[in-house]
């Protein structure tokens, strides 16, 4: 099944949604860990910044897609 977002009369694919909420969390992440100094324990931090929004958009996509077939499953 493709899953497309209304987004105020405009279909958008699901997999763009869940890319922008990655970036978005990214963001939140990347000043929690420059605030406490994690990054000195990296040793490339444009790396690992894009290895954490790899996993980040994983999570967001699975989590979806299980959100989805629970629905879909409830409705009937």
């Amino acid at each position: 099944m493709i899953a497309d977002v209304n987004v105020f009369g405009v279909f958008v694919d699901m997999a763009l949604v869940t890319a922008v909420v990655a970036a978005g969390v990214l963001a939140l992440l990347r000043r929690l860990l420059i605030a406490t100094n994690a990054y000195r324990w990296v040793w490339h931090p444009p790396l690992f910044n894009l290895a954490l929004y790899a996993l980040l958009w994983l999570a967001l996509a699975s989590a979806t897609a299980r959100f989805q077939e629970f629905l879909a499953n409830l409705l009937g």
